[in-house]
């Protein structure tokens, strides 16, 4: 397994030398500065490259772009609307120059408008560490009371509404203001540009679009894109939403085992693949992570290693990110399933038998507080991570080398 770590580039309030002394060898990043539809140029992909080289070319090996996180997907090529052909051409395009400039491993979504959706970005937990919080009664306050989406009230069980509007009824504006800064921070470009008056107006426009249609047109994205993909010698894997089910009334895409299984089945080619979250699949009281590592194992060209603590005991609802050995994800086990696939790579020959993995999101710990780094992404809460997920590994190799010794 392949210890990578997620950098946003220059801005990023965890450096290099921060992700070097952590321990990763390997570079997450991407060029958001890049609207999506747009072509990444070469110059803008080997400028990068050599950005990170040169600020650590101090270390014995200096660090390297491995993976892409994320060549986004335009929402006209997931509502076939607009300019969506000419997307998906400059797409092709941004990948052949990512194969030039030798990269490998490509992340991307097909979440319509959403990327992630918490409620709180820092909740506290009972050791003062803090974490990304989805809370579904805040979350069906917004939708209902805050966004005043007419369908929403018919979405989600009667006992949820009515404690939403009792929850509406009692907080402040100050919480309400927050909560709306909150979940608008998920969304793309969202951070500081997107008005309730833009989400109503993104969603209004997917409004002809059901989950058969979605489904219909990634299909039809992969066919165009996948074949050009495999012949460059990389490969393109898909995150799941996140959470893992329907919001703001838009259909979801990739929450399940059966989503990936159809997603695979859809271009039978290895270049089409599975970027596996625990922490986002996880959210679901019903995906076992460690069956569909084993079962789909083959497909996985990318791992977030992240673990949440679910508040619920239905399919879905209130979650908080947990520590990385700490959630309702059984991280041994799942670890045990990608350490056995990779063995199952090392037998059939394939090239591809290390599959890289980065320590997803972590709670805000120590000077984590005060860093202000990008949410969900502090450096001594993912150091820790690593930490714990690095000795899981250690730990299950070697009782796998002592068996095979006796």
């Amino acid at each position: 397994m392949r210890e990578t770590w997620r950098w946003f580039g220059p801005a990023d309030q965890v450096s290099l030398d921060d992700v070097a002394q952590a321990g990763a060898r390997g570079i997450v990043t991407a060029l958001h500065h890049v609207s999506p539809g747009d072509v990444w140029l070469p110059e803008e992909i080997t400028g990068r490259q050599a950005a990170i080289r040169n600020q650590t070319a101090h270390l014995p090996e200096p660090l390297e772009w491995e993976v892409v996180e994320s060549l986004p997907v335009s929402e006209d090529i997931k509502r076939q609307t607009g300019n969506w052909r000419e997307h998906v051409a400059a797409y092709k395009t941004s990948l052949t120059n990512l194969a030039q400039a030798g990269l490998k491993v490509v992340c991307y979504n097909f979440m319509p408008l959403l990327d992630w959706t918490r409620t709180d970005l820092a909740y506290q937990v009972s050791n003062r560490a803090t974490c990304m919080r989805f809370d579904l009664v805040d979350f069906v306050m917004f939708d209902l009371f805050l966004l005043g989406r007419k369908a929403a009230s018919s979405d989600f069980p009667e006992e949820v509404v009515e404690a939403a509007r009792k929850r509406f009824s009692e907080t402040d504006d100050t919480f309400k203001a927050s909560l709306v800064s909150n979940v608008i921070c998920g969304l793309p470009g969202g951070n500081d540009q997107l008005t309730l008056d833009d989400i109503r107006s993104h969603l209004a426009a997917y409004e002809p679009f059901d989950h058969a249609a979605l489904c219909t047109h990634q299909a039809a994205f992969l066919e165009l894109v996948v074949p050009h993909t495999q012949s460059l010698g990389l490969r393109l894997c898909c995150h799941p939403d996140d959470p893992p089910y329907r919001l703001l009334g838009l259909p979801r895409i990739m929450s399940t085992e059966s989503d990936y299984d159809r997603l695979v089945k859809s271009v039978d080619l290895p270049a089409n693949g599975i970027t596996l979250c625990s922490g986002s699949l996880g959210a679901r009281a019903d995906n076992d992570l460690p069956g569909i590592m084993r079962r789909l194992g083959a497909h996985v060209h990318f791992l977030h290693l992240r673990n949440v603590a679910r508040e619920h005991d239905a399919v879905f609802g209130s979650f908080h990110e947990s520590e990385h050995l700490g959630g309702d994800v059984d991280m041994p086990a799942l670890i045990a399933a990608v350490l056995a696939e990779e063995e199952n790579r090392r037998q059939g020959g394939r090239d591809d038998t290390s599959i890289p993995f980065r320590p997803d999101h972590g709670q805000d710990i120590l000077d984590d507080l005060a860093r202000r780094a990008q949410p969900g992404y502090p450096a001594i809460g993912r150091l820790k991570g690593l930490a714990e997920l690095r000795g899981v590994i250690a730990g299950l190799q070697y009782a796998s080398h002592r068996e095979a010794a006796e």
